[in-house]
């Protein structure tokens, strides 16, 4: 019989493949059930795991998806367990990591919050607001509302039509931070090996998307989403689309650009709230989520940063495309995937002996981009270590921020010059105050 591994994927795109083909796996047909490394979507796994169709995972049979990973990439059931997680953190008195957690805008579920939110938009009727659908994906179905009427049009055309589909409405993020005049997010890619014990991993080749048309802070367009909306799907129609680079900008650049304009302390302590925005999402639903050892899942987040370089969590994307639209795009996915099948293979994988402990279970597995964010079953096997650790505060960065911004001030003065702190700005008006949040722990390593 072939002992080379057997694979099987539902969307061949190129990155996936080639990584198979490179390690010599054997791609097996749709309906074979012989896999041992199954990368599918949402709903494959969903049916895999369906008690009904009876189907038994072997020890050394694994899928990219946990059962109902939908507890966090469908936006309302996020939306729900994070204010849940938010709640659970201010009644036990954990006022740190509450603060820490105020990453999402003013959030309301669509039919069921209709009324919560009219009472919210009577007491700030000039705010703008972004609709859209609980499950949708490439920018579908969204638009930016500053007006009742807008809704209330857009409810009765639903009610019309008998749908039954639910949608989030977010207050938007009016002030981002710009790089040449255009609005930006984040893809950042994070890996979770389980959820009980919490073991997450982000990988350093994300990247900025950007929208074609330049953002007009004096005024907001509702309908020109170029400006307001940087999936790809939407921004590769614009006129100014650049099909060399795709719009898009390396995780690495953004970082140098932050650190040139607004100091390194600042870039530090951005990067360490974007990876407790992780923390704190994973935290809010490992709880709920089916933690089964023959699963991993690699999820796609999307973070905007604003003005003052508060990161946002707008998403989170079970499936992040994987299809790639220049060669640059095409080795970042490329690498990524390398680097997960690599973290994710225990040692001598596919044989059933070595596979007894399931995903990730080999400790000593190259990390490539991957970084740590946290890892409770490493926390757990320090000597000494009575309970995991979470990752500890970012009130370090924050220190490191004020005293470099004072050091600034003082050689301005020294120097006869006014003082400046670098970094500095004047806030816009913003969703909700600046908070302190969680760094990352140290690197698995």
């Amino acid at each position: 019989m072939d002992s080379r591994v057997r694979c099987k994927v539902d969307h061949a795109k190129e990155v996936i493949v080639t990584n198979f083909r490179k390690r010599r796996w054997v791609i097996v047909d749709d309906d074979d059930d012989t896999w041992h490394f199954y990368w599918g979507t949402g709903s494959a796994a969903r049916n895999t795991f369906n008690p009904e169709i009876g189907f038994r995972l072997a020890d050394n049979q694994f899928i990219n998806h946990f059962p109902n990973h939908f507890e966090l990439t469908k936006k309302d059931l996020m939306v729900k367990n994070i204010k849940r997680y938010r709640k659970e953190l201010a009644k036990e008195g954990r006022m740190a990591e509450y603060e820490a957690s105020d990453f999402l805008p003013t959030t309301y579920t669509l039919p069921a919050d209709y009324h919560l939110f009219i009472e919210e938009y009577k007491r700030r009727p000039a705010t703008s607001w972004i609709v859209k659908p609980a499950g949708g994906s490439l920018g579908s179905g969204i638009f930016i509302m500053k007006k009742l009427s807008q809704l209330r049009k857009w409810k009765a055309q639903k009610q019309a039509a008998g749908s039954s589909v639910k949608w989030v409405v977010s207050q938007y993020i009016d002030n981002p931070l710009l790089i040449g005049g255009r609005k930006f997010d984040l893809r950042i890619y994070f890996l979770v090996l389980s959820y009980r014990p919490l073991r997450v991993y982000m990988h350093s080749m994300g990247f900025a998307r950007f929208c074609t048309a330049k953002y007009d802070t004096e005024v907001l367009d509702p309908e020109d989403l170029m400006q307001h909306l940087t999936n790809v799907a939407i921004q590769k129609h614009g006129d100014e689309y650049n099909s060399a680079h795709g719009g898009k900008f390396s995780l690495q650049n953004l970082r140098l650009f932050v650190e040139g304009t607004h100091g390194r302390a600042a870039a530090r302590k951005l990067f360490a709230d974007i990876k407790a925005i992780a923390f704190h999402a994973f935290s809010a639903v490992k709880n709920v989520i089916n933690s089964d050892r023959h699963c991993f899942e690699c999820y796609g987040y999307d973070v905007l940063v604003d003005d003052t370089l508060k990161p946002w969590l707008v998403e989170v994307n079970a499936s992040p495309s994987m299809s790639a639209t220049t060669q640059t795009d095409r080795t970042v996915k490329h690498t990524v995937i390398n680097d997960v099948i690599n973290m994710v293979l225990p040692a001598g994988f596919p044989d059933l002996a070595a596979c007894k402990l399931g995903v990730g279970s080999n400790l000593d597995a190259p990390m490539g981009g991957f970084e740590l964010v946290v890892d409770e079953l490493k926390d757990a096997a320090r000597p000494g270590s009575a309970s995991p650790r979470p990752p500890p505060s970012s009130a370090a960065a924050s220190t490191r921020v004020r005293r470099a911004r004072a050091r600034s001030r003082t050689r301005g003065s020294t120097a006869g010059r006014p003082s400046s702190a670098a970094g500095t700005r004047t806030p816009r008006s913003r969703p909700a105050s600046r908070t302190s949040s969680s760094r990352p722990a140290s690197r698995r390593r």
